[in-house]
């Protein structure tokens, strides 16, 4: 990476530190190989791997807009790809950012085969309706869409089976929609046209789980900022109705959530029964390098007693739409009826997984060799090392050289390894293996700084005790300023 003002001062620091490292090395008995190298982290305490057993840390994907629901055993997973509608599962929140995706839909209509975004599915009945918003290129085109499942499934396979559009709206721009369920009946919440935003909450009313039966209804939602109120999801809790709603330009750090309510008995359709609540119940938290969160949804604990938050966030302040990536957190209730949505964790942070979680027994190694599981990591040749990437690296501290020819080894046990670090303007290629294997070619470098970035992830292994070498190659793309590669933590996953 190339070293911002914060990063040079450290590197003086991690050079002495280094030198001070080498000598203590050199003084020690019975150790062989390079003097630069760092030793290998002691074996973990029996408690640290206990512990990772129970805990998770975000990313979960690397896609915006996300959707989970917890069903028979397993996390359903959406985001945002653009060119198809991919589904994660898993048997466990800590392995969800390993898992395999699985395309659900593709389509060859011109007219909605671009640009999908922002997937949910609900169960009706013993089928699966998945919702999203797609256009044909032209952003203004995006319109409403819901899919059939043939099974009872969320994986699918899936049948297109309609267009939404309340009769007031039958040819205008909409995206995001949310199902809103109440007295037994169903309302189609969305973002678009009305005159209030271009992007503004609506609700309509459904006769089933794929027809709009009667006009929109437009609702004027405060939202801090005069740009977009969009990806209703709502909450059924304490006698009332909580719709929650993402508020400014999803590219801002700036972007938050923001909320209404009503009595559960109230009538949807009767913009004057939301009561708005005032000002922001989640937004950006930059003492933990986070930005822009929102785009959100909600579910429960396999066992049903917690609630959750999962959600998009960003780990730059700059006004991108790239680096929003999938994270999740418990929530709580206040005593007044309303949901604490709290602050955004810190990326990288460890939780506890969800309850009734089964557990995932992933660990985290640190760049400095501190692990919560078996392993650790050493270094041949120059890098640098300190703390001043704070909270955009795990621990607020990683390594980085632009030296050919430098590695760094990570040795685990475990059947998957996930490389996070940070990219920057100035970083370059590495060339990543596993167990010696062939070189895999892995470009650092991003256009803006962003912290624990998924770098690199390994092909599924036979458990058992492995290594990672990423390799310094000195080469840059014509973009960047220079030829760093960084290294701040991997995440293992024995299962």
């Amino acid at each position: 990476m190339l070293p911002s003002p914060p990063h040079r001062p450290r590197a003086r620091l991690g050079a002495i530190l280094a030198a001070l490292l080498g000598l203590v090395v050199a003084l020690l008995p019975g150790l062989t190989g390079p003097a630069a190298a760092a030793p290998a982290a002691p074996a973990p305490a029996p408690a640290a791997e206990a512990a990772a057993a129970g805990t998770f840390r975000n990313p979960l994907n690397s896609g915006p807009d996300p959707f989970m629901t917890h069903w028979k055993g397993a996390y359903y997973l959406t985001t945002t790809q653009g060119g198809s509608i991919r589904m994660w599962r898993s048997p466990s929140l800590g392995t969800l950012p390993a898992a395999d995706p699985v395309t659900v839909w593709t389509d060859t209509d011109p007219s909605r085969d671009r640009n999908i975004w922002a997937p949910e599915f609900y169960r009706f009945g013993e089928r699966w309706y998945l919702y999203y918003t797609a256009d044909d290129g032209v952003d203004d085109h995006h319109r409403l869409y819901v899919l059939e499942s043939e099974r009872d499934d969320p994986t699918g396979p899936y049948h297109f089976k309609a267009k939404l559009a309340p009769p007031n709206h039958a040819d205008d721009f909409a995206i995001d929609a949310g199902i809103l369920r109440l007295g037994g009946r169903l309302y189609l919440a969305y973002s678009g046209i009305n005159q209030y935003q271009h992007n503004g909450i609506n609700i309509a009313p459904m006769s089933d789980p794929y027809t709009v039966s009667g006009n929109a209804v437009a609702i004027d939602a405060a939202g801090g900022c005069p740009e977009v109120r969009e990806g209703p999801e709502f909450l059924y809790r304490n006698g009332r109705v909580w719709m929650t709603y993402s508020t400014c330009d999803t590219g801002k750090p700036d972007y938050q959530v923001w909320m209404m309510s009503m009595p559960l008995n109230a009538d949807p359709l009767v913009p004057g029964n939301w009561h708005q609540h005032r000002g922001a119940v989640f937004s950006r938290a930059d003492d933990r390098g986070v930005f822009g969160p929102g785009h959100h949804a909600f579910f429960t604990s396999p066992d049903g007693t917690e609630d959750w938050i999962v959600y998009h966030a960003k780990t730059t302040s700059v006004n991108t739409y790239t680096n929003r990536t999938t994270r999740a957190q418990k929530f709580t209730w206040r005593a007044d009826g309303t949901p604490d949505l709290g602050r955004p964790l810190a990326m990288g942070a460890t939780q506890n997984l969800p309850s009734g979680d089964p557990g995932s027994g992933n660990y985290w190694i640190n760049d400095d060799g501190r692990s919560s599981g078996p392993g650790g990591v050493t270094y041949t040749g120059a890098w640098n090392s300190g703390t001043g990437c704070a909270a955009q690296c795990f621990w607020s501290d990683d390594h980085w050289s632009d030296r050919a020819g430098a590695t760094a080894t990570f040795s685990f046990t475990g059947t998957r390894i996930v490389l996070l670090s940070v990219k920057d303007t100035g970083n370059g290629y590495a060339g990543v293996s596993v167990d010696g294997g062939p070189e895999q070619r892995v470009d650092f470098h991003h256009s803006i700084r962003v912290g624990e970035a998924v770098q690199y992830t390994s092909p599924r292994l036979a458990y058992g005790g492995h290594t990672l070498r990423v390799r310094v190659t000195g080469e840059h793309n014509s973009q960047s300023g220079a030829s760093f590669v960084s290294v701040d933590r991997a995440e293992v996953y024995t299962n």
